[in-house]
């Protein structure tokens, strides 16, 4: 007889008021964690929709998990395994992570070695670059503010540190008129320093546009998302950057990674403001699958606490799945088969 059983959690987590999210503040992050037990072993996993970016709503996103284990459970009584396809990204991101702790295809060992984000404070960032060994890079975001002030805060930082380099995310922000703009503030001899831009302009097209005018690379984000999109090696196209949340299950991951690689183009596994334990999870997929890469995940301390797994160095307070102030039980069941 083998017993099977999951619970389902939701959390609650204050985050830092300033952070907007396109035309959205962000006050509370809200998110599932699912633990799924198989004998003797069980798996975790976070299943937290994006606001703003994701298709799916969390309550949406609690159902389809529930009914999908539902299946799941039984598919095992009959020795089948079950399709993640047609489920919403967070969810197949979620599960496959708890699945994949569940018969040890995660790796322990995590990357936390990552690019410090900057959301508009020059002075933090040059705080966080401080206590960086070896290569610096940095993460702004721009598109917040008008394209000239971006490009005379980036240039900024490029005079000032001369061994840093700079991934910058805009999230489409910019019509091809505005990118340029942005640029005319760059100087020229820094450009290269630029690793790339994350999807500048409004369209994959006019982001094509603005790197062969200016000589700026650029990384695809959203296009990965997009249905009809087709990865493929373009002038000034240096990589790509997967938000697990907002793509689904770590094996369409893996797919994307694989053939970014087939390309010659850098993978960078990214936040999309999870928990501590998401984010140790991409950590680990970070480390087991672009170890030479640096990851986007300087998202932390954004919230005000972590959540059942401590990020390497994070002195902010653990919350255990018993905390009733900011955790909920939402669901359980058990099987015995």
């Amino acid at each position: 007889m083998t017993f099977r059983a999951y619970k389902l959690y939701r959390y609650r987590i204050p985050v830092d008021s300033q952070l907007v999210l396109r035309n959205h503040f962000l006050k509370v992050r809200e998110g599932l964690i699912i633990n799924i037990n198989c004998g003797d072993k069980q798996g975790f996993g976070e299943i937290a929709p994006l606001l703003e970016f994701s298709r799916e709503s969390l309550e949406q996103a609690q159902s389809q998990t529930q009914d999908w284990l539902i299946r799941w459970n039984q598919a095992r009584i009959n020795n089948q395994k079950l399709s993640m396809d047609g489920l919403y990204p967070s969810v197949a991101f979620g599960l496959s992570c708890a699945l994949a702790e569940l018969v040890d295809k995660l790796q322990p060992e995590g990357n936390y070695q990552v690019a410090p984000l900057c959301y508009g404070d020059p002075d933090e960032l040059f705080a966080k670059l401080d206590n960086i060994q070896g290569e610096k890079i940095a993460k702004i975001k721009v598109g917040l503010y008008e394209a000239n002030r971006d490009g005379m805060v980036v240039n900024m930082f490029l005079e000032a540190i001369p061994d840093l380099q700079l991934r910058l995310d805009a999230n489409r922000a910019w019509t091809l008129a505005k990118a340029q703009l942005f640029a005319k503030y760059i100087a020229p001899e820094f450009r290269s320093r630029i690793q790339f831009i994350e999807e500048p302009c409004r369209t994959p097209a006019a982001s094509l546009e603005f790197a062969k005018m200016t000589g700026i690379n650029i990384a695809w984000d959203e296009s990965l998302r997009d249905l009809d999109f087709n990865l493929q090696a373009q002038p000034y196209l240096k990589a790509i950057v997967i938000k697990p949340t907002l793509i689904g299950s770590i094996e369409k991951c893996l797919k994307f990674i694989h053939h970014a690689q087939s390309l010659d183009l850098r993978t960078v596994i990214s936040s999309s403001i999870e928990s501590s334990l998401g984010l140790t999870q991409l950590a680990r997929l970070s480390a087991q699958y672009c170890p030479k890469t640096t990851a986007g995940l300087d998202t932390l301390n954004l919230m005000a606490y972590q959540l059942l797994r401590p990020w390497q160095g994070s002195e902010l307070p653990l919350l255990s799945l018993e905390n009733t102030e900011f955790v909920e039980l939402v669901a359980q069941q058990e099987w015995a088969n």
